[in-house]
C-alpha cells in the first residue's frame, strides 16, 4: 500500500476563482479556502486565520500570501505559515491543477 496515495477529489475549474482570489467548499464542519495566484497557481487551507479565526477567504492574495481581512496577518499560501513577528499556521491541504480543472486532497 502506498502511504502517500491520497485521494483527489475535482472542486472545480481554475476559471471559478478569480485572479488574486478566493472560494470556498465545505468538508463536514470544516470550511476550506482554495486561492489562485496572480499566475493560476492554487493553493488550499482552512479558511480560518490562527489569530482569531478570520476568514482568510475574503483576505487580500499577494505573492504567495493572503492577509487576513480582520487584523492584517499575512499568512503563507503554501505552508499556513503566519509571516512577520507572529507566530501561529493555518490547516493547508493538498491541492493540484490538471489541465483547468482543480483537485483537492483531504486525506494525507
Amino acid at each position: 500500500m502506498n502511504l502517500m496515495a491520497k485521494n483527489w477529489m475535482a472542486i472545480g475549474s481554475l476559471h471559478d476563482i478569480p485572479r488574486q482570489g478566493a472560494r470556498c467548499v465545505k468538508n463536514g464542519d470544516t470550511t476550506i479556502a482554495v486561492f489562485r495566484t496572480h499566475d493560476d497557481r492554487v493553493f488550499a487551507m482552512e479558511d480560518k486565520c490562527p489569530h482569531k479565526n478570520g476568514p482568510l477567504s475574503q483576505g487580500i492574495v499577494h505573492d504567495n500570501c493572503v492577509t487576513c481581512p480582520l487584523h492584517n496577518w499575512v499568512i503563507n499560501l503554501e505552508t499556513g505559515l503566519a509571516q512577520g513577528a507572529d507566530e501561529g499556521a493555518a490547516a493547508t491541504f493538498p491541492v493540484k491543477l490538471e489541465g483547468e480543472m482543480i483537485y483537492l486532497s483531504l486525506s494525507f
